[in-house]
């Protein structure tokens, strides 16, 4: 990642924030190992400001897709706050193995840590922290299917755990987790229309659309 290849992946801006096209197989930012990180980029994305943007929300190191930044303090507040309370609606695309037994439906199913001396890591537990997604199949082709996922709820690792528990678990690849954050709509003005912003198909994902097309 280059300067010049972040600003090339900004998919909108205006006076509070910026979205952009995050690629997968990068952290978004600098973990205890240290290592390439989007943060180390934000100074080009400053745009006359005095400071660099920052992160909104985060999506995982193999996710793709659209991320949300706040320009400036005022702004993050307002979108913490946004995020915090739901209001931010956001859409994914996942390539798993198999194929659903309906077309779409609902998976509520309360996540936990797998060990809490360990990491983030999630799993199904009833006592843990409520969490729920919206799916719908798109396509399939190859013993797969593309479905798009609409999480009701923001879990660390909710959409995985879920598509698992499905019995359709998320593909991996050389390009990482076939997960692509599509869309964002957020209510960020008053009295405005909310800011829906559309993250292009990556390429991982145009291959299997051609295929399910095909079929």
């Amino acid at each position: 990642m280059t300067a010049e290849e972040l600003l090339a992946r900004l998919l909108y801006r205006d006076a509070m924030m910026l979205v952009i096209d995050k690629p997968a197989g990068i952290p978004v930012h600098r973990g205890p190992k240290g290592g390439a990180n989007l943060e180390d980029y934000f100074a080009a994305l400053r745009f006359g400001l005095p400071r660099n943007p920052a992160l909104a929300h985060r999506l995982d190191r193999d996710t793709s897709g659209c991320l949300v930044l706040g320009r400036h303090h005022k702004a993050l507040e307002k979108l913490g706050l946004l995020f915090k309370q739901g209001k931010v609606t956001k859409t994914y695309w996942a390539i798993v193995e198999g194929r659903p037994a309906q077309e779409e439906g609902l998976i509520d199913l309360a996540l936990g840590r797998l060990d809490p001396t360990r990491g983030w890591r999630m799993t199904p537990d009833p006592s843990g922290s409520p969490a729920k997604t919206i799916w719908h199949m798109l396509g399939e082709a190859e013993g797969c299917s593309l479905l798009e996922l609409s999480p009701l709820t923001g879990r660390t690792h909710q959409l995985r755990v879920h598509c698992a528990a499905l019995g359709c678990p998320i593909l991996g690849g050389p390009m990482g987790l076939q997960l692509h954050a599509r869309t964002v709509t957020i209510p960020l003005y008053k009295n405005k229309e909310p800011v829906k912003v559309k993250a292009p198909v990556p390429p991982f994902m145009q291959a299997f659309l051609a295929k399910c097309a095909e079929g």
